[in-house]
């Protein structure tokens, strides 16, 4: 079967860059290896989206006396949490499932792997494209210590599928997955410990950001250590889980009755053939230019799979800018301004470059911080807790960075990058007039503090 554009996997990036192209002209067939909407709608972004809405729901609700509802009590039914998640993961999905039918895209329910470089094969299959974009996602990193495949180690996707809430949770790695499952089952009620190797949670956030975030949710209950290298885990007579650690020099133990291991994700290329193809990669993914060419002519990689920044709305804009450079077109998309955000509770988001990253390029900054316990709209809603820091070029006054922890801190983000991708400035900014009572004026508290 000929088509003008074939695209391995069904992601965000896969299935968006689908709609695009056939709403060009172009025929398309879309190689779908498992579900629609890949990792983000099925075993990320959606799913653990849901489950932190109804966790901060519950959090709020253990709170009540603050808000003046005394004598309340409430029972917590996890199978209707997660029922809750089904219904929207499938609600979405049914809903891409439309969108690719009108748009007359061919859906293949199956995996593809190259035969050359214009040729794919599915079962007995043979599809053959001009060009053809490979958006195969990620799947979970495991650590390779000893007992790393043991029956009881979890991954973000398994422990999506819990029919209990765990009565304690240990969960190696402190990044962006490791944080908001952290917070998610500390407010289901169980008692967790996370396991960090890095100084700092979240490493790829501003270590501002970061250390405000182990402070708050150390204080709710959350034991946090950072420093630490997993060693071993094992099961003892009473299917406890064991991790053994080494922190400073010396070997730890923590023990719970079930265990998360969130060490990242690794590009999935897998079973695609790739030699056929003359497709470079390595363990880090595909190797692309700046318009996702891999090193065969006509064949382009985006989202996950290039491993250049594991983020759903990358993955749609790589494909976006694949489909460009394939019609010979120029595009404004910055992929150096990427939102991106932890929902914890609070709260993280950021864009543009930490502090760390314009030390170690040697550029002159300035920055302004604003607290949230100044904010009259973050008072009126209890969430006194949180920080914004924004970064400025100091030759020109340019924003290039934002990061903030507190209540609609993703949100807060987004604003930034927008400003960000018009080229803002510190007076500029001071000028935007930011409405009141808002969140948002932490923004604009932030710039004026900003020397």
């Amino acid at each position: 079967m000929k088509s003008d554009l074939i695209i391995i996997g069904a992601g965000p990036g896969g299935y968006e860059t689908a709609l695009e192209a056939a709403a060009t002209g172009k025929s398309v067939t879309l190689f779908n290896g498992g579900q629609l909407g890949g990792t983000c709608l099925n075993e990320g972004c959606i799913p653990t989206k849901c489950l932190c809405t109804d966790s901060e729901i519950i959090a709020r609700f253990k709170e009540g006396e603050k808000y003046g509802i005394d004598d309340f009590t409430f029972s917590i039914d996890f199978n209707k949490i997660i029922e809750r998640k089904k219904n929207v993961t499938e609600t979405l999905r049914g809903g891409i499932d439309t969108m690719l039918r009108q748009a007359k895209v061919n859906v293949v329910n199956a995996m593809a792997s190259f035969k050359d470089s214009k040729t794919v094969v599915a079962g007995e299959e043979e599809y053959t494209a001009d060009q053809i974009i490979i958006a195969t996602g990620s799947k979970s990193k495991s650590l390779p210590i000893p007992g790393h495949d043991l029956e009881c180690v979890m991954d973000s996707t398994r422990i999506l599928d819990l029919e209990y809430i765990p009565e304690s949770l240990t969960i190696i790695g402190g990044g962006v997955i490791g944080m908001e499952f952290a917070s998610i089952f500390h407010n289901l009620g169980s008692k967790v410990t996370v396991i960090e190797f890095m100084k700092q949670i979240l490493p790829p956030f501003d270590s501002d950001i970061a250390k405000r975030l182990k402070q708050t949710l150390s204080k709710k209950g959350i034991k946090i250590i950072t420093g630490a290298a997993a060693k071993e885990i094992r099961q003892n007579e009473f299917y406890e889980i064991e991790v053994t650690y080494e922190i400073k020099g010396k070997e730890e133990k923590i023990i719970s009755s079930d265990l998360l291991m969130a060490v990242g994700r690794a590009p999935r290329v897998d079973g695609l053939n790739l030699e056929a193809a003359g497709v470079e990669y390595s363990p880090k993914g595909i190797a692309v230019d700046d318009n996702m060419r891999t090193s065969a002519e006509g064949i382009f990689a985006i989202g996950d799979v290039n491993g250049r920044m594991m983020l759903a709305h990358v993955a749609s804009f790589q494909g976006q800018r694949a489909l460009n450079a394939i019609e010979g077109k120029t595009d404004r998309i910055r992929f150096d301004i990427v939102p991106s955000a932890v929902f914890t509770v609070p709260e993280c988001g950021m864009a543009g470059k930490t502090e760390e990253q314009c030390k170690a390029e040697g550029m002159e900054i300035m920055i302004g911080q604003s607290f949230y316990r100044a904010n009259g709209k973050a008072l009126a809603l209890g969430e006194p807790d949180g920080l914004c820091k924004l970064i400025f070029r100091k030759e020109d006054g340019l924003l290039i960075g934002a990061h903030i922890m507190g209540a609609q801190a993703a949100d807060l983000a987004q604003q930034c990058a927008d400003m960000m991708n018009r080229d803002t400035k510190l007076p500029e900014l001071k000028d935007i007039i930011f409405g009141h009572p808002t969140v948002s004026e932490v923004i604009l508290s932030a710039a004026r503090a900003t020397r």
